[in-house]
């Protein structure tokens, strides 16, 4: 089905959303006090944003390819899958989606934030942060578990799944990304779902918080774009190969 530009930023910034909502839901189900799911540990937190993605996908891939990260856009475009037009246009939204997802998240959540002292805490529902601060290797690791999610995904498109399965498997990968690399740095591979919802926790009055660590927030933006287009170009050279 053809859809317009407009469906097509409509569909991104409601997948967004959706992703921002249910995976760092989980994360504030994890971390928030007095939550029936508090401490339920690393695997809850990525089957959960696995799941997020997969659901993502499903609710809006009917009006645009449910990119949902600014990385995996650039990569398209690097690897010529997407319309360089529509790159900032797709990465605006978004960020806009990740924001409001956030918000989405501190409403639900709102009564376990006031209980919740813990600025750290607080902070990881909106953003990630890394288990040790180094941040050459910081940035290594979004950069290279980005680079293998973008080509992942590329190569996914040289291969014939079950109609309607596509979600599930990308849902896979994110589950996988985040079992095995997403240890060193909580693995953002997006910098919508960490940049957007930062910026949420900067603005909303959320209780108990405290600095919104901008210092690191590169980080997790620039790591996942040079991932990108690491991805993006390993995917062309290796299909390049006849």
């Amino acid at each position: 089905m053809e859809t317009t530009v407009l469906q097509q930023l409509t569909g991104e910034f409601f997948g967004t959303l959706i992703l921002i909502y249910i995976g760092n839901g989980v994360v504030a189900g994890n971390v928030l006090k007095k939550t029936k799911s508090f401490n339920s540990g690393w695997l809850h937190i990525t089957i959960g944003w696995g799941l997020a993605v997969t659901m993502a996908i499903y609710s809006i891939g009917w009006l645009s390819p449910a990119h949902i990260n600014p990385a995996v856009t650039l990569g398209m475009a690097v690897a010529g899958q997407f319309d360089w037009v529509l790159v900032l246009p797709y990465i605006l939204v978004q960020i806009a989606g990740g924001f409001l997802g956030a918000a989405l998240v501190w409403i639900h959540y709102y009564p376990h934030f006031e209980e919740t002292k813990d600025a750290d805490a607080i902070l990881s529902v909106f953003s990630t942060a890394p288990a040790i601060k180094k941040n050459k290797w910081n940035l290594i690791s979004e950069a290279f578990a980005t680079a293998f999610l973008v080509y992942a995904l590329l190569a996914f498109t040289q291969g014939d799944f079950t109609e309607g399965l596509n979600p599930v498997i990308v849902g896979l990968l994110i589950l996988t990304i985040g079992l095995s690399l997403g240890g060193t740095t909580g693995y953002a591979i997006n910098p919508a779902r960490d940049l957007g919802p930062r910026m949420a926790h900067a603005i909303l009055p959320v209780a108990n918080k405290a600095s919104s660590n901008w210092p690191y927030a590169w980080i997790p933006v620039v790591g996942p774009f040079i991932g990108s287009v690491l991805g993006g170009f390993v995917f062309v050279i290796i299909t390049s190969i006849r």
